[in-house]
């Protein structure tokens, strides 16, 4: 009993006023690896990707591609996927002990489900399909080939992606915590550590390079001449104060980086915060872009990864224990602090990161514009003048702002430019932004206006929509520069063949469409006046050959439609 209450006593104080979630345990050796040769990772579960967080494993298939994919156990083939983007060609399978596994970026699923692939896309003629099934159509055995593996979708290499899901929440999980064999001895190596005070997009900040001594990370220089280092103790901002690093995990074997398992933050000994990646729903992965630092990702190229809350931030099972300050510090008495980050990645390796903080006010100026306007985070928050309107919704901002406005003439466009803000700004979801030309438009040209957007660096449109009153409307979910503009342009149409060719010895037909200003909304492919299931790759079109296109000469007559209507056609002979 002696040795139960020394237990409480030292546990009690690391935990008054914390939020503590309980750690989920999950069956171990239950599933096994769903390729040949041994994991190696290009990725994992929870690393920061643009947009979301990533929900499985990237499995490295050694460059190559069409290795043979395995059901990583019992259960059924409960839905097949094929897409242009996302994961491409995909299987799910339901397990019976309450899982479901996800394997993605396939080149071809086995001849047994390519065949009914096809069939169904003939049927439908169209080549991107989302077909579920009953537990009884295709039951399949654990190591049994389901698929070869590829580099379709939001593939940049040929790799697997591989899922395991919740299958009542459907929340992707941590597949490192099924015990899958991924060797692993290297700690994860920390770069910097960064100090908010206030809002993190007043940018008032300290933020400090780490170097590795004696097996602990401390700071030795800062990026901010406002705060200042003397040995192992360094300035931060008074008052409630953000943490966040800047780090990364790697595996042996592997250059690629990837993310740790949790990250514990402890002032003077005692807990504040502590973030365990291994649970997060598709319907708050975009909630990345509150949990990380966008204006740092955007502007430096780098994932800042806060280890505190901010108001907007829906992550609440990410911190599994936060204090009563959503994991700042508050540092406000004028002592000197110590302070430890401890990062583990999923095979236990850890890193440690230790300095003494000393609070330190120093004058800052307002990041506030000029006759800007207050937008405030869970509310719901509206702009509107002669020539453009928009509400943006109680879920969009995850932080405060003073929105500003700017508005400049545009000769060549249908409107004006309005500049919305600042894109370094995230915002949650789509929103309806309308603008009002102040240009005449032909009435054959009401259906080719386009919205352009810019961040500053890239263009692009999107078609819109007439409204009432002369309005144009389009969902967008970015801030930045905005204007109307008409678009009667066709896609460009690229055969990657010559007209006549003998394609006698080929496999396929491949075609390149590019859309300068919107994007690709519709396409076919007729040979001899026959639907043949055309493939859609990025810009990347193809046709492999099959039972449709015998021996002979042939026509392949190919359409492509933008958003806006416009149309192209590409007409070539071809033999085999």
């Amino acid at each position: 009993m002696r040795k139960y209450m020394l237990v409480l006593l030292i546990i009690l104080p690391c935990l008054c006023n914390a939020q503590v979630n309980p750690e989920p345990s999950y069956p171990d050796n239950y599933f096994r690896n769903p390729l040949d040769i041994p994991i190696l990772l290009a990725g994992n579960f929870g690393e920061c990707r643009s947009g979301h967080f990533h929900s499985g494993l990237d499995i490295k298939t050694q460059g190559k591609e069409n290795l043979p994919v395995h059901a990583a156990a019992d259960g059924y083939i409960s839905r097949i996927k094929t897409d242009k983007g996302g994961f491409g060609h995909a299987i799910y399978i339901i397990h019976p002990n309450g899982y479901t596994t996800l394997y993605a970026h396939l080149n071809n699923y086995a001849p047994f489900l390519q065949k009914y692939l096809r069939q169904q896309q003939y049927e439908k003629k169209r080549w991107n399909i989302d077909i579920s099934f009953p537990p009884e159509k295709f039951p399949v055995r654990k190591g049994q080939m389901i698929a070869y593996s590829g580099n379709t979708g939001s593939s940049t290499a040929p790799h697997l992606h591989f899922e395991i899901r919740n299958t009542k929440t459907e929340h992707p999980l941590n597949p490192q915590l099924f015990g899958l064999d991924v060797i692993d001895n290297m700690p994860p190596v920390a770069a910097e550590v960064v100090f908010y005070s206030g809002n993190v997009y007043d940018r008032n900040l300290a933020s400090y390079t780490l170097k590795k001594k004696n097996n602990t990370y401390k700071p030795f220089a800062n990026s901010n001449q406002k705060y200042k280092i003397s040995g192992d103790t360094i300035d931060v901002p008074e008052g409630l104060v953000g943490v966040a690093i800047n780090a990364d995990d790697y595996m042996n074997g592997s250059d690629n980086t990837i993310t740790f398992y949790t990250a514990k933050l402890l002032l003077d000994d005692s807990i504040q915060s502590v973030i365990t990646l291994d649970d997060i729903g598709y319907d708050v992965s975009r909630y990345i872009h509150a949990y990380a630092d966008f204006y740092a990702k955007q502007v430096y190229k780098k994932w800042i990864q806060c280890l505190f809350r901010v108001p907007g931030n829906k992550l609440n099972s990410l911190y599994t224990t936060i204090n009563e300050h959503d994991g700042k510090l508050n540092i406000t008495d004028g002592s000197i602090h110590k302070l430890n980050i401890v990062l583990t990645d999923n095979n236990g390796n850890a890193t440690n990161i230790e300095c003494y903080i000393r609070p330190t006010s120093v004058e800052t100026k307002s990041k506030n514009p000029e006759n800007c306007i207050p937008f405030y985070a869970g509310k719901t928050n509206e702009y509107s003048n002669a020539n453009i309107q928009f509400t943006i919704d109680d879920r969009q901002l995850y932080d405060d702002i003073c929105f500003k406005m700017e508005t400049a003439p545009d000769a060549v466009s249908l409107s004006d430019q309005f500049r919305i803000h600042y894109p370094y700004i995230p915002l949650h979801h789509y929103f309806d932004l309308m603008i009002k030309p102040n240009k005449n438009i032909a009435f054959n040209l009401r259906d080719k206006v386009v919205l352009m957007y810019t961040d500053g660096k890239e263009e692009e449109g999107r078609s819109a929509e007439a409204v009432d009153k002369g309005w144009y409307k389009a969902s967008v979910r970015n801030f930045g520069t905005y204007r109307l503009a008409i678009d009667t342009i066709p896609p460009r149409i690229n055969g990657l063949q010559k007209n006549g060719a003998d394609l006698s010895k080929a496999k396929q037909i491949a075609i390149n469409v590019k859309d300068d200003i919107t994007s690709v909304r519709a396409f076919s492919g007729l040979i001899d006046g026959k639907w043949v299931c055309f493939e859609q790759h990025g810009h990347n079109f193809f046709y492999v050959f099959d039972e449709h296109c015998g021996k002979g000469k042939h026509e392949l007559m190919f359409k492509a439609e933008d958003e806006n209507g416009n149309e192209a056609k590409y007409k070539v002979t071809f033999k085999r």
